[in-house]
């Protein structure tokens, strides 16, 4: 069991140690510091004042954010247990409240909404009869003015305010801010920024007046900022977005031509490289280039022709290999065909006598 001292703001955990024959522990109480003294005086000089800080603000919210958080999820119970704070708060003869059991989750809100109420609270015995005990320290002064459902709607209203506010300060700042870069998207597998420099510079020593920053972003797109070459030259904002938009087309035609990125679009970035604006893809293009170069393909080239007459290196090389293919069977053929002699003397002397008959019949 715990047991306080008058004011509450001492605590202390105690075996009931109770009985049939005695109370125990039950009726024990601790005795009031210095410290809660003063925690008194303070409480009765906020009473006497008349002090009420939420008051000074309509928009103040005495509740924290778990607080708010946690009443949104079960709106229904959680006024029902705000209901039972406010009546044991503004009742000065009460000093404890006792809950009943309940899951985690929902002891959880009760402290957190004890905090804001300026109360104290334990936690007590074990599951499944866990519950919450709230306590009145001389810290408590009074209840919030305003209820959870209220603070609620003035949340609401602030992040709607706040959300409109944000919207509209982004349309306004992309309306009024100039092109200062371009945009690449749905990159060439392996692509650097060494090789879309180098594809690219050419177009850059074009436009003397700017440098060119190129860098990548999380998104996996590539970002090409443009700014003064030298720091101590100025440059119109004006004038940078009519520069990128005379370089669109022909920057444009090498990211297509060179397969390094889908599309190519103006955008406007800030310091940070966020992006605040984005162009159209055919933007600055006045010749539509954008929707040509997208669809460009490699050249093509046509067959040599070949003379009249004139024949085929593969129908030469054809004809060769079916004609080794036609003496290998030849040669196959006649070994299967040849008759075995069984006298080879005898067969020595008629091959010369008919080489010797050739060579006469080729003599005369």
């Amino acid at each position: 069991m715990l047991i306080t001292c008058g004011c509450q703001h001492l605590k202390q955990e105690m075996k009931c140690n109770a009985s049939k024959s005695g109370e125990g522990n039950s009726k024990k109480a601790l005795s009031c510091d210095d410290e809660c003294a003063r925690l008194e005086r303070n409480r009765k000089l906020a009473l006497a004042l008349n002090v009420d800080p939420e008051a000074q603000k309509d928009d103040h919210i005495p509740y924290s954010t778990e607080t708010l958080k946690m009443f949104r999820e079960n709106v229904k119970w959680s006024q029902e247990q705000e209901r039972e704070f406010r009546v044991f708060a503004t009742d000065d003869t009460e000093k404890r409240l006792r809950f009943k059991a309940m899951p985690s989750h929902q002891r959880a809100f009760l402290h957190s909404l004890a905090q804001d109420f300026g109360l104290d609270s334990e936690s007590m015995d074990p599951e499944p009869h866990r519950h919450v005990a709230v306590f009145k320290t001389p810290r408590f002064v009074s209840p919030p003015t305003k209820t959870l459902k209220e603070c609620v709607r003035i949340q609401s209203n602030a992040e709607a305010a706040a959300a409109s506010l944000l919207e509209e300060q982004r349309r306004l700042r992309s309306n009024n801010e100039a092109y200062n870069g371009f945009l690449l998207k749905h990159l060439r597998f392996g692509l650097t920024i060494d090789t879309l420099r180098s594809d690219l510079t050419p177009q850059f020593n074009a436009t003397p007046g700017l440098a060119f920053d190129i860098s990548w972003l999380p998104t996996e797109e590539i970002v090409i900022k443009a700014k003064p070459a030298t720091p101590w030259t100025r440059i119109e904002a004006s004038a940078i977005e009519a520069a990128l938009k005379a370089m669109k087309a022909p920057v444009a035609a090498i990211v297509s031509m060179n397969r390094l990125a889908e599309t190519c679009q103006l955008c406007t970035l800030d310091a940070s490289l966020n992006i605040l604006r984005r162009g159209l893809e055919d933007e600055g293009a006045s010749d539509g280039w954008n929707r040509v170069a997208s669809k460009a393909v490699g050249p093509r080239s046509a067959p040599p022709q070949r003379g009249v007459g004139e024949k085929s290196v593969y129908t030469v090389l054809g004809s060769r290999v079916k004609d080794a293919k036609r003496k290998q069977e030849e040669y196959k053929k006649a070994l299967a065909e040849e008759v075995p002699v069984d006298d080879w003397a005898e067969e020595v002397r008629r091959e010369e006598m008919r080489e010797a008959a050739v060579e006469d019949s080729g003599g005369t």
